[in-house]
Formats: C-alpha cells, sequence, structure tokens
C-alpha cells in the first residue's frame, strides 16, 4: 500500500503548493478523496484500495492514516516532499530543520537574491517614495516579510549617526560659547562642554559597534543602502561626528591632537568623495541633475569640517585642499537644487527638514576659513550671510515643516542649527554690538532646544512606543517591477482612489 501511495504522491506538483499533513492512528475504513481547492474537475482517490483484502486488513489492524490538505491550485506533493513523509511513517529520522526565522541567514538569501551588482537608481525611484525614500510604492512589493517585525540589526539604517551629529555639535557650541566670555560663565559653558562630549562618545561607539555588526551579518543590506541615492550621504555622517568630537574635545581631556588624527579622519572622506564626486560628473545615472537632495549637502559639508579641525591643528595645505573642493561641490550642488531640474526626481514638492542642510555648509564654512586665514575677513562674512539669510528664508515657512513622520535622520538637521549658532558666535567676536550678542544667546538656545526636544522624541519612539526602528523597506526592493494581472492593478487603482476621496473628506471637514 505505501509503494502505490508513493507512486500516487508523485504524480503531484511542487512543495511550495504543500499546505498541512496530518498523521492519525485511527483504523482506515473508507475511502478517503483530496479536494484541490474549489476546483471540482480536479479531484483524486486516496491510494487506500478497495479491495475486500484491503478492507478486512484495516478493520483487524490498525493502520496509519495519511491526510493532505490541498492548497487552492490542483497540483500536490513533490516527490521529495512525499518521500520525506512516507520515510517518516516509518519511523526514520526526520531531514534538519531550516534555520530560524530570526537568524540572519534567510533574511540574507532573501536580499541577495534580489541584489544586482550595482542596483541602478532608477529602480529605487521608482520602487519607493516620500521625502527620504523610504515608502513602498503601492504597485510594488517588498522581497521581505511586512507583516512581521525584522531583526533589529537589519532595522538599524545607517541614518542613525544623525544623533552623533546632533549631540556631538552641542558639544562644539558649549566649547566655542566658554571661549566667549561676554555670553555665559566659562565654567559653567565648560561643565556642559565636558558632560555633552562624553555623551556623544559614547553614543558614537555604541551605534558604531551596533552599524559594525550589521556590517557582519547583513552585509547585502548595507550595500543596498550605499546605492540608495539619498541614505549614501549618510555615510560621510560618522566621520563628520568624529571631527565634531576632535573639535569640541574638553581642555581637560586634550588641549592638542596630533595631526595624524586629521589625517585618519580625512582619508574615509577623501575616498568617499573621490566615489560620489565622480558619479555627479560622470554623467551616468548618478548624475548630481539625477539624485541631487538636500542631503548632498553632508558630502559636502565634510569638506568644511575637515579644513576647520586642520586649521585648529596648524596644518596648511590639506585644509585648504579640502576647502576648496568642498567649495566648488557646494556651489553646483546649490545652484542644482534651487532650479529644481525636472530630472531630478529625489526632491520633494513640499519642504521638510532636510532642507535645514542648506544652514549647513555655509555656517562651517565662514567658521573654517577665519581659522584658515585667522581672521573673521569679507570672505568669512558673505559665506555667514548667506546662511543666515537661508536661516530666515526656512524659519518664516516653519508651517510647512509639518505633518512628517518622526525618524532617526531628523538628527541629521541638528546640526546645521548648532553650525549657524557657531559662526553667530564668532561673528560677534568680531562685531560686538546688542544684536549680534543677542542673536548669538537666541541662536544657541534654539539649537539647545532643538536637540533636548529631538532627545525627548527619540526616547519616547524607542521606549514607549517601540516604532523607533520599523521595517527598513527602503532596501527590500525588488530588483525588478513586479508584474501584476489587471485585476491587481484595478483593486490597487481602486483602493488609491478611495483613500484620495478619503484624505480630500477630512481635508475639506478640517477647513469648514
Amino acid at each position: 500500500m505505501e509503494t502505490k501511495a508513493h507512486e500516487d504522491l508523485t504524480k503531484q506538483g511542487s512543495p511550495e503548493e504543500f499546505l498541512s499533513v496530518q498523521i492519525s492512528s485511527k483504523p482506515v475504513t473508507v475511502l478517503d478523496k483530496v479536494e484541490s481547492g474549489n476546483n471540482t474537475n480536479h479531484q483524486s482517490q486516496s491510494t487506500v484500495s478497495d479491495s475486500p483484502r484491503d478492507r478486512t486488513c484495516s478493520k483487524e489492524s490498525n493502520l496509519y492514516s495519511l491526510s493532505v490538505t490541498m492548497p487552492p491550485s490542483p497540483s500536490g506533493l513533490h516527490y521529495a516532499q512525499a518521500k520525506r513523509l512516507i520515510l517518516s511513517i516509518e519511523g526514520k529520522p526526520p531531514s534538519p530543520q531550516t534555520p530560524s526565522a530570526n537568524s540572519p541567514e534567510p533574511h540574507q538569501r532573501m536580499l541577495r537574491s534580489s541584489s544586482t551588482k550595482d542596483k541602478q537608481v532608477d529602480r529605487y525611484f521608482a520602487a519607493l517614495e516620500g521625502p527620504e525614500l523610504e515608502t513602498l510604492r503601492p504597485s510594488e512589493v517588498s522581497i521581505l516579510p511586512e507583516d512581521k517585525k525584522w531583526p533589529f540589526l537589519l532595522r538599524f539604517p545607517i541614518s542613525a549617526f544623525g544623533m552623533c551629529l546632533g549631540v556631538s555639535s552641542q558639544a562644539m557650541l558649549w566649547k566655542t560659547i566658554a571661549e566667549h566670555k561676554s555670553l555665559f560663565s566659562p565654567h559653567i559653558c565648560l561643565k556642559f562642554n565636558l558632560v555633552l562630549w562624553f555623551i556623544s562618545l559614547a553614543l558614537t561607539v555604541i551605534v558604531s559597534i551596533i552599524y559594525g555588526l550589521k556590517v557582519i551579518f547583513y552585509f547585502e543590506a548595507v550595500r543596498r543602502e550605499y546605492y540608495h541615492p539619498i541614505r549614501v550621504n549618510f555615510f560621510f555622517a560618522p566621520w563628520i561626528a568624529c571631527l565634531f568630537l576632535a573639535i569640541g574635545v574638553p581642555p581637560v581631556v586634550a588641549v592638542n591632537l596630533n595631526p595624524i588624527l586629521w589625517y585618519v579622519l580625512m582619508a574615509p572622506i577623501f575616498c568617499l568623495e573621490i566615489k560620489i564626486y565622480g558619479q555627479w560628473m560622470s554623467g551616468g545615472k548618478r548624475r548630481l541633475s539625477k539624485v541631487a537632495n538636500p542631503s548632498n549637502h553632508l558630502s559636502i559639508v565634510g569638506n568644511f569640517v575637515g579644513a576647520l579641525l586642520g586649521a585648529d591643528m596648524g596644518l596648511k595645505e590639506g585644509p585648504l585642499f579640502f576647502f576648496a573642493v568642498g567649495l566648488a561641490h557646494y556651489l553646483v550642488l546649490f545652484v542644482t537644487l534651487y532650479q529644481r531640474l525636472p530630472t531630478n526626481e529625489a526632491l520633494p514638492k513640499d519642504l521638510h527638514p532636510v532642507f535645514f542642510l542648506f544652514v549647513a555648509a555655509p555656517s562651517v564654512a565662514c567658521v573654517a576659513w577665519a581659522n584658515i586665514t585667522g581672521d573673521f575677513d569679507y570672505g568669512s562674512r558673505i559665506a555667514y550671510f548667506i546662511a543666515m539669510f537661508l536661516y530666515a528664508s526656512l524659519v518664516v515657512r516653519i508651517n510647512f515643516f509639518r505633518g512628517f513622520r518622526f525618524s532617526l535622520a531628523w538628527w541629521a538637521y541638528t546640526f546645521p542649527m548648532t553650525g549657524a549658532a557657531i559662526a553667530t558666535i564668532r561673528y560677534s567676536m568680531k562685531v560686538t554690538n546688542t544684536l549680534t550678542k543677542s542673536l548669538s544667546i537666541g541662536l544657541s538656545m534654539t539649537a539647545a532646544f532643538i536637540v533636548m526636544a529631538l532627545l525627548v522624541a527619540t526616547m519616547i519612539h524607542a521606549f514607549v512606543l517601540h516604532n523607533l526602528f520599523p521595517n527598513d523597506i527602503a532596501i527590500a526592493i525588488t530588483e525588478k517591477r513586479p508584474k501584476s494581472s489587471k485585476k491587481h492593478r484595478h483593486l490597487k487603482t481602486a483602493r488609491s482612489g478611495s483613500e484620495d476621496i478619503e484624505v480630500s473628506v477630512r481635508s475639506d471637514e478640517q477647513r469648514s
């Protein structure tokens, strides 16, 4: 009987169609029928013979009955699957279990299954939407399960280094305030500088260790972040945070740093710039007019921060080199973003906090040039005035920054405000009057308040709402656009239409 059951099962379909198997020790006294979904044309009888001999055997002995629940398709068990079932009935050990869902192997295999050597940037634009290209379009599907929570390392994005940027820049701010003795008590400011510096150092180490583990266990996910047209800019964030730590180091920790540290920190920034700036200039799929977005300022700011640190260390040629490179590419990026070319698909229509990155480059550049030349001259003042104008033009449009979901990337938007406050303090040292002092205090307190507010929001989302690290859909897109049937396309269109109607009704209610 087992041989006949084996032969009948081999005629069925693939193992993916198999749903469940139940084995009972009840005597087999009737014929079993297996139905294939809702299709009544595909029915097959069980392999239990209807001969009198078999009926007698089933009544006298206690046989095992094999009940197979079929899927909605007419196919059934694969040969290998049926063989394992028969072996398990005979008492032989089952095959080894597959890896746990929480282990890295299944997710790595799924990511690699839809991987290319260099994922085209057009695919990200076609599959994702939102100001940060972080949301999957309705017509797309994820290669990882969206209804389940992924492992923590897989959900930990490179934008988490934005927290390090925000806190470490505050250490720089309070050190600068301590140097301007007329604003606050230097003794109190140095204490704030010391506490914030150690907090930022611990935070940078923790985030670096976690992301280092992600590189080890989920390298394919890291590679996908690197190819992401917006996420790639955050790969500058770890090194910029280290530069902030070196600039804001408290006097009780170190007075003079070894210049070798500057070369160590600027080497990875230089390598990233060679890669990214070359893509901007080459005119390929990742040309600047194609991928330009405000987060590109992160790749520019690193030059000015490095020039600032190098000038503090007494270096000459190196800081001037990076200042020149940063200035040239900042001008090109600034013009490109201002034009809002039709080919620029990454720039959203609505304003977003990422636009504060416009303030970062000129703010840091004016301080860096002042350190290089030894004076806050006209060149520094021109850069400072540009930063203040951009800052004011964004602040007066604060209502346009509402309605966006909180994310870790918001932390990268804090250091432009801190940079503007530091630049204002340096300017007030050169031009001393009531207006410049009041502006210095106001911008400094605003930057400190924003950092504290984001810190509280981060703690709430992490430990209360537990949604600080959602599934990172941006790294789970397929290699090609999935093919959907006309029925599915009709359902998606109807669903999107109903959502638009619902949003319209809500907006009308709010207006009324």
